[in-house]
């Protein structure tokens, strides 16, 4: 069918109703990619639900859709969505058209998202070109993360990065991507509201611990810099050497020596950057910690050539938080940054190739080969024994990705032990210690091939007798019964 446009397919039905901001433009004001201030242009809006939510919330938008807005006139903005669109067009030229038309309106960065392959599987359809037909006349077209980013990339003529597969953002100056990158790679310290100068002092000290170095002038917010107005720079630093605490001073050192390391070990994946064109935080942190720009990236690129070495991979596995098996090390999310650097460096790899699907909490490092994992087990707190829902892995020689979901599984696999994926320190742990010792000495692990998956579990706990009330182990009511 040929609508008036010129379309093949009714486009315009993929438009749906959202009772939320789309995931999207949620990711960009999660990433600050769109603060206040920026102005957006939903470029195919559809029924315009994200323009509406923005507005409301004090963001000038602005919708245009050549079906429902093609009078809203179009003009440069900040931040350009392009949501969901390229994956409906029927014709590969026609994608590149629109992508490139939204990113000549784009002042700052672009948001561009489609559908991926994986929800292939969702959708019946006739095959046609290079998607399907749907029942209702509408085109859908699959990408593969890897694809989306080179379509972007090739349009926009720079390097992109996805926050999560499906999404990738382009960048129209490269100190934004950079600073993009550092948000996601250094730790950032959250300024406390001063009203005095005792407690401004108060807060820069405490982000020298933090940091391991004094904050530049640039990285004191500006209602904390006229606080501490009427003091030198040099007696500034002196009051701060005085008051700091010099074994946290030397800590905040290393964290950032080695989130540094990090920023500058993936940095490479896109071409290095001048040290001028880093954000100034990354500056200060490479001139406080290294003799020299060059010796930083030299250190960075030898930890990056260990990923490839096992023996080192393995050995570093061993020394980290962490629950270790034959294959892999696992890791909860609360416990990633306890890893070693080069573990870090690995699991950002993976980030930098595809995103970091939203909602995981379990990271997968595979020691043989180099596949990252993340997965998501939703109950992980509340349910002693959480189930796995999804899990989504990218291997790193050949940047593939492979999306696997269990939520639809009668008999899925579940967790144990689950204090082995966090720090020994983390608030939870102990009482995951105190239920996995209940349930040894009851017996439920007496044989572990058996209790991974639900069926298997469901036994182990009917044959020793035992149920779980939250976090306890208690006598089932049919062994009391018995008894």
């Amino acid at each position: 069918m040929t609508s008036p446009a010129g379309w093949t397919t009714e486009r315009h039905r993929t438009a749906i109703g959202r009772s939320g901001l789309s995931m999207p433009l949620r990711q960009a004001l999660i990433d600050e990619i769109l603060v206040p201030g920026n102005t957006v242009l939903d470029y195919g809006c559809g029924r315009g639900q994200d323009v509406r939510r923005l507005t409301h919330m004090g963001i000038e938008a602005q919708g245009w859709d050549p079906f429902y807005a093609p009078d809203s006139p179009l003009r440069e903005h900040e931040v350009v969505m392009l949501t969901y669109v390229l994956n409906v067009i029927e014709d590969p030229t026609e994608r590149l058209h629109a992508l490139n038309a939204a990113w000549q309106l784009a002042r700052k960065a672009i948001v561009v998202s489609c559908r991926l392959d994986w929800e292939q599987r969702q959708v019946r359809g006739q095959s046609t070109g290079d998607g399907l037909i749907t029942s209702r006349d509408t085109f859908q077209h699959f990408y593969s993360t890897r694809e989306l980013r080179a379509l972007v990339e090739k349009v926009t003529g720079g390097h992109c990065v996805s926050p999560v597969p499906g999404v990738v953002y382009a960048f129209r100056r490269e100190e934004d991507r950079l600073a993009y990158l550092a948000l996601n790679t250094i730790s950032e310290f959250e300024w406390a509201t001063s009203t005095d100068y005792v407690s401004a002092l108060a807060e820069v000290i405490e982000f020298t611990e933090a940091r391991g170095r004094v904050p530049m002038f640039e990285e004191i917010p500006p209602d904390v810099a006229p606080l501490l107005a009427r003091v030198s720079r040099p007696n500034l630093v002196r009051l701060i050497q005085k008051g700091a605490d010099s074994d946290r001073v030397k800590e905040g050192a290393r964290k950032t020596t080695l989130d540094t390391l990090l920023y500058l070990g993936t940095s490479i994946f896109n071409g290095r950057a001048r040290l001028a064109d880093l954000p100034i935080p990354v500056q200060a942190d490479i001139k406080y910690c290294f003799n020299s720009y060059r010796e930083a990236c030299a250190r960075a690129d030898r930890l990056l050539l260990k990923i490839r070495d096992d023996t080192y991979i393995r050995g570093a596995m061993r020394n980290s938080v962490g629950k270790l098996t034959a294959t892999a090390l696992y890791v909860h999310e609360r416990a990633t940054r306890s890893m070693p650097v080069v573990l870090r460096l690995y699991e950002h790899c993976g980030f930098v190739a595809t995103g970091r699907p939203a909602g995981w909490n379990i990271l997968k490092l595979d020691h043989r080969g180099r596949r990252v994992s993340w997965s998501s087990y939703p109950g992980f707190d509340s349910d002693p024994h959480p189930t796995l829902d999804w899990t989504f892995g990218v291997d790193m020689t050949t940047l593939d990705t492979h999306y696997q979901s269990f939520v639809e599984r009668s008999n899925r696999p579940l967790l144990h032990r689950k204090e082995e994926f966090l720090d020994f320190d983390d608030k939870m742990a102990s009482k995951y210690r105190r239920l996995t010792a209940a349930e040894v000495r009851a017996g439920l692990y007496r044989d572990p091939t058996r209790i991974g998956l639900e069926t298997g579990w469901k036994a182990a706990l009917e044959h020793c007798g035992v149920a779980l009330k939250g976090h306890r182990l208690v006598k089932s009511p049919s062994s009391a019964q018995l008894n």
